[in-house]
């Protein structure tokens, strides 16, 4: 039995390894949305975090980094093939958002995931200390749960799945549908994005299992034939707000954004896109939108551009590749089509950029498009409106991204529905300051009021509501 009190478990270490030094490993912190949220909690609690260290075949002690203990899972090369590329990345997370792309059912690849699930819930197990409360964090460990209650009945033991739960018509192709819920429900709070996701969850285990869901309570059998309450619900996650704010107002940022458009021939309007590069973000129809407006003479390239920025992503998984080739296709034949010696319809950037550069971005960018397909959240939203300290800029929000369920005062679009998608562009372009400051005001007053500190202290809070009614 180990000692930590709190004992967050994700697939990945929140720190990437930058080569060694002297025989030293080297360890720097990783970006992400996830490490930004739990950092602060992991630093008041004395916690333990325990995930892959992003190397295959890489064993490494656990160490402390910056007042964590880090707890290495080591994964092989075949692993990392059929855990993580195979099933986390090529059956569930097609399946989970709407069969975008056709998820690929292989009973090797599940074998993987559950023998890799187990290694996690070992470990959890070994670091937690008597009583500890354990957060396990998205799908690829849907499994961890219901082993760590197996291995650790003394846990407190939460999980929250980022991505969207699907519809259980599109569930219940999955062909081991009854063991990832039997999995989630190991833990006593479960926690979504969405109000809808929550509730796709409930009607699974509706249907599979026939346990009894009211309200967000779920009835778990337990082995001396009683029953134990699980918890499903929505936490939306958020951003730390103050952290763009901070950064939106340092000089150089506000100056960097200036040569951001000064770079782009100083167009009327910027459209900026952010995304990882997959097939959920609806990065393809945002780019037939406005190549299609740019067509139809509604918009002209002298005084509107598109930067597009999308950071590479799975590039061993072959639906990821065919995507980048497309959407390269577009961008060359969008820009041959109507650049001009002076200026450039879309700066396509197929990278990924500091957290200063994306602010001097959004700080850059007139009209923000999030186009998504499906999403759990979408904190690139957040990010935008958090950095907008001067009330001003327009965001193009999907309907289809949790994001959509607070940032009401945003342009909502169907993405599918690219005529829709075209008048939305248009009429962010065209909007009056007074009704951006409108919108953009409301929007700010949403990402502040709720920010990354109050998801955490929620979903905590329920957790200690799990510990004070055992005791």
């Amino acid at each position: 039995m180990g000692t930590a009190d709190f004992i967050v478990v994700a697939n990945r270490l929140p720190v990437d390894r930058s080569g060694t030094e002297e025989g030293e490993e080297q360890w720097r912190p990783s970006p992400g949305g996830l490490v930004t949220a739990l950092n602060p909690v992991m630093r008041q609690a004395d916690g333990a975090w325990v995930g892959w260290p992003g190397q295959a075949d890489l064993e490494v002690e656990p160490f402390e980094f910056d007042g964590m203990q880090l707890v290495p899972v080591a994964l092989s090369a075949e692993d990392v093939e059929l855990y993580y590329e195979g099933f986390s990345n090529d059956t569930i997370w097609p399946l989970y958002h709407d069969v975008i792309a056709a998820p690929r059912y292989r009973r090797e690849w599940w074998q993987a995931y559950v023998r890799v699930n187990r290694r996690f819930a070992e470990a959890a197990a070994d670091a937690a200390a008597e009583g500890a409360t354990v957060w396990v964090q998205d799908y690829q460990l849907q499994l961890v749960p219901r082993m760590l209650r197996e291995l650790r009945p003394d846990l407190v033991i939460g999980y929250f799945h980022h991505i969207p739960f699907p519809a259980y018509g599109l569930y219940s192709q999955l062909p081991w549908r009854r063991q990832v819920l039997e999995g989630l429900l190991g833990a006593d709070v479960i926690g979504f994005q969405r109000v809808a996701d929550a509730s796709n969850f409930a009607r699974a285990v509706r249907r599979q299992l026939r346990y009894d869901t009211k309200a967000s309570g779920i009835r778990v059998p337990t082995e001396d034939g009683g029953a134990r309450l699980a918890l499903a619900k929505a936490f939306p996650i958020s951003i730390d707000a103050e952290e763009y704010i901070r950064l939106a107002q340092r000089p150089d940022i506000v100056a960097r954004a200036a040569e951001i458009r000064e770079s782009l021939g100083n167009p009327k309007k910027v459209l900026l896109g952010v995304d990882r590069l997959d097939y959920t973000k609806g990065i393809r129809h945002r780019m037939k939108a406005f190549g299609e407006l740019l067509q139809d003479g509604r918009l002209a390239v002298e005084d509107v551009t598109m930067v597009q920025v999308a950071s590479p992503s799975r590039e061993r998984v072959a639906a990821y590749v065919h995507l980048r080739d497309e959407i390269e296709q577009t961008v060359g034949r969008i820009n041959g089509d109507f650049d001009t010696m002076d200026h450039t319809a879309i700066r396509y950037l197929h990278q990924a950029f500091p957290r200063e550069e994306m602010v001097a971005l959004y700080l850059a960018a007139d009209v923000m498009l999030v186009t998504a397909l499906r999403d759990g959240m979408n904190l690139v939203a957040k990010e935008y409106v958090a950095s907008r300290v001067d009330n001003r800029g327009v965001l193009v929000l999907s309907e289809f991204a949790g994001a959509a369920d607070e940032l009401g005062t945003a342009l909502r679009i169907n993405p599918h529905d690219i005529e829709g998608v075209k008048d939305a562009i248009v009429r962010a372009v065209e909007m009056p300051a007074a009704e951006q400051g409108r919108r953009m005001r409301s929007l700010r007053k949403k990402v502040r009021d709720h920010d990354v500190s109050d998801w955490s202290s929620e979903f905590l809070e329920a957790l200690d509501a799990v510990r004070r009614s055992r005791s």
